[in-house]
């Protein structure tokens, strides 16, 4: 007698006493081929194996954006990282629900958002807005050429938000 691994043949063992012969004897007594269900252990899909979800996609694109960063998004984050601003721990390029973040502080609950010409009165950014308020966040747009050329100010008006985040 041969050992087998217990996963061998295991669509034919979960099959009723009778059913594990290669053919199957249907209701009028004729005589089937058929393989069983594929939910009986061969076929059936495990949460998370193959289809990519679209959490695990913004996870990536997430990445992907930490990894290459605009040059305003990597001259913010030298400001903001290591808790360096005012001790407020700020994260970058976080995904929130479907939208991914430039820089959040969770504990006040905060996101700065660095746009470029391209978001000038954009439809999606006011959705995105909306949905990321109606999550209970703060959001703060700042344009790229406003950090470059006014550094000091946008880091009072960042400084301001979390004052007004901390004391409510």
């Amino acid at each position: 007698m041969t050992a087998r691994s217990p996963s061998s043949d295991a669509a034919r063992h979960l099959l009723p006493p009778g059913e594990k012969e290669n053919s199957a004897v249907g209701f009028g007594g004729e005589t089937s081929t058929t393989s069983p269900s594929p939910l009986v252990g061969e076929g059936a899909r495990r949460v998370g194996e193959g289809v990519r979800t679209s959490s695990a996609r913004l996870k990536s694109f997430s990445r992907s954006m930490r990894k290459n960063p605009t040059e305003a998004e990597a001259t913010l984050w030298r400001l903001l990282r290591d808790r360096r601003f005012v001790g407020h721990k700020f994260r970058r390029q976080v995904p929130i629900g479907p939208y991914i973040a430039d820089f959040v502080c969770y504990t006040p609950k905060l996101v700065v958002e660095l746009d470029g010409s391209q978001h000038a009165e954009s439809e999606s950014d006011q959705k995105r807005d909306a949905e990321l308020q109606r999550r209970g966040f703060q959001i703060i747009r700042v344009w790229n050429n406003d950090l470059n050329q006014r550094q000091d100010s946008v880091l009072d008006a960042i400084w301001h938000a979390l004052q007004v985040e901390d004391h409510q």
